[in-house]
C-alpha cells in the first residue's frame, strides 16, 4: 500500500498535535530531541532558522497546530 505525500503530511501533523496535547510544548520538543541524529551545528543552524522569528509568529503557529 503506497502512502501519498499528503497522507504523510497529515500523519506528521496529527502526531505533532498529539505530542503537544499530551506532553505540552516543552515535553514534545524533548521527546523529538531524543530521536535526533545530532548532526550538524545546532547552535548555528538554530540562529539562522530563528533569526527572523517573532513571538507573534510562534504564538500563531502553536495556536494553529
Amino acid at each position: 500500500m503506497a502512502v501519498t505525500v499528503k497522507e504523510l503530511e497529515e500523519i506528521r501533523k496529527t502526531g505533532l498535535k498529539a505530542l503537544k496535547d499530551t506532553l505540552g510544548v516543552e515535553g514534545m520538543i524533548k521527546f523529538i530531541q531524543m530521536y535526533s541524529d545530532g548532526k550538524g551545528n545546532y547552535v548555528e543552524e538554530r540562529k539562522e532558522i530563528l533569526k527572523n522569528l517573532k513571538k507573534e509568529d510562534l504564538k500563531k503557529f502553536l495556536k494553529n497546530n
